[in-house]
């Protein structure tokens, strides 16, 4: 049921569930008291806000979050995003739009509430150049994957891995006797949109290559063993305020790369590691503890020897994330330092 009140003046804080064409809106005064409930096209949003005094704006940090987050902080409001996930817990009952809008307004207020920063366009835009890169890489393995499983349905198969599947392809492309005329006219745009993907992504590592060079966090944080250009961007991209990190562990929790516990009465149980959090950068830094570990007799720095003390009793897949792990506490540290890596080999 809508509720519209004249005296938008009193209006302290307003929860704003977002959508793509309807909007909704939940507004309460200093005291708690509900002044405005009610649903808003997408063109009449702005405009909504235009006409209140500057005043505490929750939303959810969802797709266009952002985009609108800057949009209301250009009329003076004071934004606040918050993980979906922390929201849930405010919703009464039944959930439908006018619900969620109430919880974000009930939850923007709480003091123990963890808000999300809001991101430049300049920001926005670094992290796509990966997320663009994920998506052509994950591409490129759908197509290599297809080459392969084509190629076996007529008894040519290759061991496993990238380069052997490219081998595949040379087969295609030059032709061979054992693969029929037809097959290979089939299979020929797929061998063509490969080359084309992989100069896009020789494209996208330029450009990532360069944004890391011009950050001078990403530049310290390529001192670091196992962590790369991507990596290293991806870091400083995402972590705008290490500040927000109370220390290291909260740090490699808020990657996932922390066990999952299920405690209670005083006695500890921890599990295999969350996996929650921010995917991508857990994924970057498990890919770069493996390299660690693969090249730990070349070089006798800390990480490295810590390494391979732990590889002498746990298995490799432990290390790996043991090894990510402590990736994300050093980052951590040289972030909050602005210091490079202290262990690097000379």
């Amino acid at each position: 049921m809508e509720k519209t009140t004249t005296d938008l003046d009193a209006v302290a804080t307003v929860g704003l569930d977002l959508a793509k064409h309807v909007f909704q809106v939940h507004a309460v005064d200093a005291t708690g008291r509900v002044l405005v409930t009610r649903a808003l096209r997408r063109k009449d949003v702005q405009a909504f806000f235009e006409r209140l005094s500057p005043c505490l704006v929750g939303m959810e940090a969802c797709g266009s979050a952002h985009h609108w987050a800057r949009q209301l902080m250009s009329l003076g409001h004071h934004v606040r995003m918050m993980p979906p996930a922390y929201v849930k817990a405010y919703v009464r009952r039944q959930k439908n739009d006018a619900a969620d809008a109430a919880a974000i307004c009930e939850a923007v207020a709480r003091p123990s509430m963890r808000f999300v920063p809001v991101r430049s366009i300049e920001n926005q835009a670094a992290l796509m150049h990966h997320k663009v890169r994920e998506l052509l890489v994950a591409q490129r393995t759908q197509l290599l994957n297809a080459l392969r499983s084509h190629l076996a349905e007529i008894g040519i198969i290759a061991a496993q891995g990238p380069n052997n599947a490219r081998a595949l392809a040379l087969l295609v492309v030059e032709g061979n006797d054992m693969i029929p005329a037809v097959v290979r006219s089939a299979l020929l745009p797929v061998v063509r949109r490969l080359n084309e993907l992989d100069a896009e992504i020789v494209e996208s590592d330029r450009a990532i290559l360069a944004l890391a060079r011009a950050d001078d966090t990403a530049r310290r944080l390529m001192t670091v063993p196992g962590i790369g250009p991507v990596t290293a961007s991806a870091l400083a991209a995402s972590i705008q305020d290490i500040s927000a990190f109370s220390g290291p562990r909260e740090f490699a929790a808020f990657l996932g790369l922390t066990p999952r516990q299920s405690s209670s009465g005083g006695k500890e149980r921890l599990g295999r590691v969350s996996k929650m959090g921010n995917r991508y950068l857990r994924k970057l830094l498990v890919v770069g503890a493996h390299a660690v570990l693969f090249h730990r007799r070349r070089c006798s720095d800390a990480l490295r020897s810590w390494a391979d003390r732990l590889m002498e009793t746990k298995p490799f897949k432990l290390v790996a994330v043991a090894t990510a792990n402590k990736l994300a506490r050093i980052a951590f540290a040289l972030m909050r330092d602005e210091a490079h890596y202290a262990g690097a080999p000379a």
